[in-house]
């Protein structure tokens, strides 16, 4: 029996890679792609994830695709800003996505591979509860055991300082889905960890104290 394989797509030619790990001998690839996939297909990266989606599909392995919405691990972006007592700036600070912890993503493509039924299926990921930009800063607030002062922005002021950093396509598609094309099949808390693995979905406060060392 060959082995599984988890893909995390476009650290190169995802055709080569793909096509090389069937000639490895690969059985089985549990590929990372994103919720946008289905919430938002319109947008330029949901669309790239889409056809690497279909490349797996075509690649004559079996395969499980995950489709984890927003990663808690997004949030270090506001490490610099915390550590310096600055405030936090973020735009749509009342949206509340589903925010996912990457330890159930790893999680699911532990059981996807290992244990039966997975094969062929795709499972949107999510976390236990919707969590705003702003709730995300009080948990890690409350994770340090102080203060950390936050404002909003306007979307054209986050636009700017993100398409400077990741090009514009890209700031565009973020600002998207994180309040400005938001839908209610972005916003669905899912089941499908607890499904999966047995064990519920971690939440973001989890998360933010685990991780407060990156903050301090």
């Amino acid at each position: 029996m060959g082995s599984p394989s988890l893909h995390v797509s476009r650290p190169g030619s995802d055709a080569d890679i793909l096509a090389a790990a069937r000639q490895a001998g690969v059985e089985h690839v549990v590929l990372v792609s994103s919720i946008t996939v289905q919430t938002n297909p319109h947008l330029g990266p949901a669309g790239e994830n889409l056809v690497v989606e279909q490349l797996l599909k075509a690649s004559g392995m079996a395969w499980t695709i995950l489709r984890p919405t927003q990663f808690a691990s997004n949030t270090p972006m506001w490490a610099a800003s915390i550590r310096s007592r600055e405030t936090v700036h973020a735009p749509y600070t009342e949206t509340a996505l589903p925010t996912i912890h990457p330890a159930d993503i790893a999680s699911v493509a532990r059981v996807a591979p290992t244990e039966p039924g997975h094969r062929g299926r795709t499972y949107a990921l999510t976390g236990p509860e919707p969590v705003t930009a702003r709730h995300q800063v009080e948990a890690i607030a409350t994770a340090l055991g102080r203060e950390v002062p936050f404002a909003e922005i306007s979307h054209g002021q986050a636009r700017a300082q993100m398409a400077a950093v990741f090009g514009p396509e890209a700031a565009d598609a973020v600002l998207d889905v994180t309040g400005g094309d938001v839908n209610h099949e972005l916003l669905m808390v899912r089941e499908t960890v607890s499904q999966v693995t047995g064990t519920p979905a971690r939440s973001f406060q989890q998360w933010a104290s685990e991780n407060a060392h990156a903050f301090r």
